[in-house]
Formats: structure tokens, sequence, C-alpha cells
């Protein structure tokens, strides 16, 4: 998976969100809670698994992602993007300032290894 490069390069902080909703209107927030931050080493490790996540085909389900992760640089200001994932439909969604459109859909394969190792740590972050 492809995530902007001059984000990955200055993200200091990721929060984790387990995501309640859909975003009312395109390129707003996904609504849910936030369960977990992630600095330092452990940011770069998730951002390395993210990136290793092998493509995959589109699957139908509507997109219905269940947890998101926004990354942030030191200003802790705006975040640099957010990518929501659904594991059903095997999509993700990213949206913020450094995400060219190119990158704004993207589809993984939702069983690979690192899949399945993301996917256990956002549920090891929180309900």
């Amino acid at each position: 998976m492809q995530l902007p490069a001059e984000a990955v390069a200055t993200t200091v902080l990721i929060e984790v969100v387990r995501i309640s909703a859909l975003p009312a209107k395109r390129a707003a927030p996904y609504p849910g809670r936030v369960v977990a931050h992630w600095a330092g080493s452990e940011a770069a490790d998730a951002l390395t698994l993210i990136e290793d996540l092998p493509g995959s085909e589109q699957h139908r389900c509507g997109f219905s992602p269940g947890w998101s992760v926004r990354a942030y640089e030191d200003s802790l200001d705006l975040a640099l993007f957010e990518a929501a994932f659904c594991f059903r439909c095997h999509e993700v969604r990213m949206h913020g300032t450094t995400v060219p459109p190119a990158l704004a859909t993207q589809f993984f394969d939702a069983d690979s290894p690192q899949a399945r190792a993301l996917l256990a740590l956002f549920r090891a972050a929180g309900p």
C-alpha cells in the first residue's frame, strides 16, 4: 500500500480511531473514539506495516470501516492524513492535506499476514 511519502517522513504521532459511523461529508474525519496514541518506534512500525500491506482486488461490501489511523507531525495541528480500513471489502480510503488523488482509494489483501498483524494491533489498542 502506498502512503504519502512526505507525511510518513514527518509523522511523530498516530491516533488509532475505532470508527462508529461514516463522516457526514467528504474529507471530514471519521467519527469514533480515539483508543490509542502511537509515537516513536510504535508509530514508525505501524506505518511500515501499513506500507507493507499487499494489494488486492476490490471486494463488495459497501465500505464499512472499523478502524482508522490519523497521522500528525510535531505541531499536532491538523492530521497529515487519515486512513480508514475496511477489512471486509479490503479497501482503504485516505484523505488529508498530503494525500494525492491517486492514493485516496486503495485495496489491500485483508487475509495477508501483514493485514492480520495490523488488525491485531488495532484490536489490542481498544474495543
